[in-house]
């Protein structure tokens, strides 16, 4: 066994070699929408077949003849092709919500079914022979060094196993502070439950603005249906500050109306800055959630 396996292999832990096994099927199922997916572009000065001509040169045989440039051919009566500048992939970035509202979930938590996507995410970029980074944030920035390969993804996973979650979700400072890692336009996706102020959201999405952002929100099945009745004390996981309160249908209908309009607000500033919103529930199965992801692409 090697390191890499030893790392992904202990039972008491959410991401497995089992998890990454069933990743590796669904990657041969899906690779040419996984490609096309989880890839952004950028320039290269190898030659390829992109979209933007480099230069030109001299026809000779054995060249793909589909290359030809014909207007140049009309003026000089020679044969040049087109050269291009080839389509290379982006680092994929990936920025976890750590913070203390996170670890919440009756069967998995919010953190270790968002940490699930996004080792995911990483994974099939890792397929692709792409470099990936990894960051979470909470109170703070904590960001992994993007590198390619299975080590790498090992010690990710290793780290996200043992993470605690803690603190509370200082979205636009922690995306003001990633800001400054981006030195060029690139594929990032976000997994919060984005349970905070909207304007802290846009204030943190405007960081990301230029990239090709993928904003996933994560819920808990109690968090969204809000199906709890009765005489109960409420807790803030992030602030610790305790509530009592009789929740009665009108209460919860209120509580439902409220989070359905910060949920249209972050669809709706997501919307406006160009990227991609998608809401997933913790109790959908981890691969169908996958599937909604790619197929939002």
């Amino acid at each position: 066994m090697t390191q890499s396996e030893r790392f992904l292999s202990q039972p008491d832990k959410m991401i497995t070699t089992d998890f990454l096994s069933q990743l590796d099927r669904f990657n041969l199922i899906v690779r040419k929408r996984v490609t096309s997916s989880y890839t952004g572009a950028r320039r290269s000065v190898s030659h390829g077949r992109g979209i933007t001509i480099k230069d030109h040169r001299i026809y000779t045989p054995g060249d793909d003849f589909r290359a030809i440039d014909w207007r140049i051919y009309g003026r000089t009566d020679d044969l040049y092709i087109k050269r291009y500048e080839e389509d290379k992939s982006l680092t994929t970035h990936i920025i976890l919500d750590c913070s203390a509202s996170m670890n919440f979930g009756e069967h998995i938590t919010k953190f270790d079914y968002a940490a699930m996507i996004g080792v995911g995410i990483a994974y099939l970029s890792m397929k692709e022979n792409e470099k990936f980074k990894f960051s979470t944030f909470s109170d703070d920035l904590d960001s992994f060094v993007s590198k390619r390969g299975m080590a790498h993804l090992a010690l990710m996973v290793n780290h996200l196993n043992k993470i605690k979650t803690d603190g509370s979700s200082k979205f636009s400072y922690s995306m003001k502070k990633y800001k400054k890692l981006i030195d060029s336009k690139s594929l990032i996706v976000v997994l919060s439950d984005f349970l905070f102020s909207i304007d802290d959201i846009e204030k943190g999405l405007m960081m990301l603005s230029g990239n090709d952002v993928k904003v996933i929100q994560v819920l808990d099945p109690v968090e969204k249906n809000f199906t709890v009745s009765g005489d109960l004390i409420l807790k803030d996981s992030e602030t610790k500050d305790k509530m009592r309160v009789f929740l009665n249908p009108k209460a919860r209908k209120n509580y439902e109306t409220k989070l359905d309009a910060h949920n249209s607000a972050l669809a709706q500033l997501c919307n406006d800055f160009g990227f991609e919103f998608c809401q997933l529930t913790t109790e959908k199965p981890i691969f169908d959630s996958f599937y909604e992801i790619l197929r939002s692409r």
